[in-house]
């Protein structure tokens, strides 16, 4: 057999033989490139924490309420008569006994005519029986008349006083009708709306209601506290050492502004009602500036003094679940824990812990989210995490400008 021929014979099997090489060592190949490295752990995440340390807490209550004046003075016609006049200008402030409105004098004028000539009559009656008293006496010692006649000259005496008193009555009550047509301010304060107008009758029947004053200088804040409220109050107070009229009152308005002038407690009712369970209260500000009106809502801030060795966290720290509230604690490891606490009071945009931590350990206050039961954390203080945050700000700003220059 030529070499050729050989050649011929055996390379269909070399041919396929390399073929299965090639074959298998590609798939090694490809399985090879296939296969994924073991991924890295992922590194523990960021949170801020705050270390827990004993201050001395401000205590405060709040209390909502409305206010009023010391005295709402309803000014109402006390004769029937017609309105002629109306001598004031509607909201503005009005002293004791300022012209308000004046009523039709003529009838009540006309009357105090009648009863001054009546009085004159009967005086001159009580003039007359006097002089016959004055007459008959000396007849009467000289027997020259009958004794009764002198008693009945002595009667009628009596009957012209009691005439006298009763004529005089009638002059008073009439000058007195007459002094109501002329309505005066009864106090100092600021008037409102007026209720009648020109030309209208009044006081036909019953005092018709002509306007209203109120004074404003102090005013009133009432309001209604609970007993848990209450019992606190004398609580913190007498612990203290200091009484209820003595504490601070902050007013704070509807806009949320807070009134400039302190207040204090005046009157705390006898009794809870028994059914709103509230006792009625009532503090005194100062209201120079006659800014605060009767009516007005607010709510007042009391200020019970400091209670030492409190454990105050940021409200944000801490996490409500099915009516219980709970903190995340870090450990010296670094693991977070789920600790349930109570909760004493709000102050501000902090809470009161009276139950479940104490001073020298660690909560997370940022990044709750990222917290799990058992998981490794990576805690920063609030000035890390600040520095942190400059610092990521500083790089990615530098980055900005870099890609700016280099486009251009």
């Amino acid at each position: 057999m030529k070499h050729s021929d050989a050649f011929t014979t055996v390379w269909p099997f070399c041919r396929r033989a390399l073929t299965a090489i090639v074959l298998a060592l590609g798939v090694l190949l490809t399985g090879t490139s296939c296969k994924k490295q073991a991924a890295a752990p992922p590194p523990p995440p960021v949170v801020q924490v705050l270390e827990i340390g004993g201050t001395n807490a401000p205590m405060s209550t709040d209390i909502i309420g409305q206010l009023d004046s010391p005295q709402n003075v309803e000014v109402r016609a006390r004769v029937e008569a017609f309105v002629e006049k109306i001598l004031f200008t509607e909201g503005t402030e009005m002293k004791e006994h300022a012209p308000l409105f004046l009523l039709d004098k003529k009838p009540f004028e006309e009357r105090l005519a009648a009863a001054n000539g009546m009085l004159a009559e009967a005086k001159a009656q009580l003039n007359k029986y006097e002089k016959d008293v004055a007459r008959l006496k000396p007849l009467a010692e000289k027997r020259a008349i009958p004794q009764q006649d002198l008693d009945n000259a002595e009667a009628s005496v009596d009957v012209g006083r009691a005439g006298v008193l009763s004529a005089q009555a009638r002059v008073d009550s009439a000058q007195l009708d007459l002094g109501y047509c002329d309505v005066r301010a009864p106090v100092s304060g600021l008037i409102g709306a007026k209720q009648v107008s020109i030309g209208e009758l009044v006081g036909k029947g019953q005092p018709t209601l002509l306007a209203t004053m109120s004074t404003l200088d102090p005013i009133w804040f009432y309001c209604a506290v609970s007993e848990v409220q209450y019992l606190k109050a004398e609580g913190e107070v007498r612990r203290t050492g200091k009484q209820i009229a003595e504490l601070p009152v902050s007013l704070i308005l509807a806009n949320g502004t807070v009134h400039p002038a302190k207040g204090r407690f005046v009157f705390i009712d006898r009794a809870v009602d028994s059914k709103t369970g509230t006792l009625r209260v009532r503090a005194e500000f100062p209201n120079s500036d006659k800014l605060l009106r009767p009516g007005m809502f607010g709510r007042i801030k009391v200020d019970l003094g400091a209670r030492p060795d409190s454990i105050l966290v940021p409200e944000r720290a801490v996490a409500e679940l099915q009516g219980k509230t709970f903190v995340w604690v870090i450990d010296s490891d670094n693991k977070a824990t789920q600790r349930a606490v109570k909760v004493a009071e709000t102050i501000g945009e902090s809470v009161i812990i009276a139950e479940g931590l104490k001073p020298g350990e660690r909560i997370v206050t940022e990044g709750l989210q990222k917290v799990r039961e058992g998981a490794v954390v990576q805690p920063v203080t609030a000035p890390e995490a600040t520095k942190v945050a400059q610092a990521s700000t500083a790089s990615a700003d530098g980055k900005h400008v870099a890609g700016k220059a280099a486009k251009e």
